[in-house]
């Protein structure tokens, strides 16, 4: 038995909110009295299994799909974790998670509980009391999830990274073949250097957003210039991503990227 972390990371490394849910999924497997797992895809930089080991990670496995593609991922997520017989399959609250984790869903016919912060076992098998926040974390539900493995994403800003002490050394990452269908590659997404570069919007310590005020698409230069300046990202609103001046990637809110910066 293990709990399965679905791990996002870039050339630096785990990103935040990922060891947020890593975390959160070690408590998970600690109460449930067994291992957790990272699983990441394409090639990670050498600081990840460093990053994970210190994290409390047991083990790391490595799926090489060439691009984004959610269905795709999903498929090789839940085929791993029958071969791993997870009890439960994790992932942070961004957007690949909770795109990833919704289609995991759609695949094995199971509920999917998105922002969760706080989760134990019931007295049934297979169930589990979660606690996670709702409508843009205005509410906060308390349910329970029914279903093996268990499909949860984890509030990005809720739960604290927290490493584990000692000097757990360096992880080794497998690698890990998955049996994809020519339609699980249909539905890819890429992203250009340019707006994958900079400061991750969700991990920002500072925050310049801007809406439909600044005029046009032109008008973002400024605040593109003062965020450059202050080591922080920018963040723009739904009407300007739906007037097309900016991608949907930009966007913050409750229906945008979800962050929590010291100077917005």
């Amino acid at each position: 038995m293990t709990v399965l972390c679905l791990v996002e990371h870039d050339t630096d490394g785990v990103v935040d909110a990922s060891l947020r849910a890593f975390t959160f999924a070690r408590s998970l497997a600690s109460e449930a009295g067994s291992g957790v797992e990272a699983v990441m895809f394409g090639e990670p930089a050498a600081v990840v299994g460093e990053q994970l080991a210190s994290f409390g990670a047991g083990r790391a496995s490595a799926i090489e799909v060439p691009v984004y593609a959610p269905v795709a991922w999903a498929r090789a997520l839940t085929q791993l974790a029958v071969a791993r017989k997870a009890i439960a399959i994790l992932a942070a609250g961004t957007d690949y998670g909770n795109e990833v984790m919704a289609h995991a869903g759609a695949l094995t016919g199971l509920p999917m509980a998105a922002s969760c912060f706080a989760a134990s076992m019931a007295d049934s098998p297979g169930v589990w009391r979660v606690t996670r926040h709702r409508w843009g974390g205005s509410l906060i539900e308390e349910a329970e999830l029914t279903g093996a493995p268990a499909l949860m994403t984890v509030s990005t800003d809720a739960v604290p990274p927290v490493p584990v002490a000692g000097d757990p050394g360096i992880l080794a990452v497998e690698s890990f073949t998955a049996d994809l269908q020519d339609d699980d590659l249909a539905v890819s997404a890429t992203e250009s250097r340019a707006e994958s570069g900079g400061v991750a919007l969700a991990n920002a310590n500072v925050v310049v957003s801007g809406g439909r005020g600044v005029g046009g698409p032109e008008g973002f230069d400024v605040l593109e210039e003062l965020a450059g300046l202050l080591g922080g990202a920018v963040g723009v609103s739904r009407v300007v991503t739906s007037l097309g001046w900016r991608p949907h990637s930009m966007q913050v809110g409750q229906t945008g990227t979800k962050m929590a910066p010291s100077l917005y």
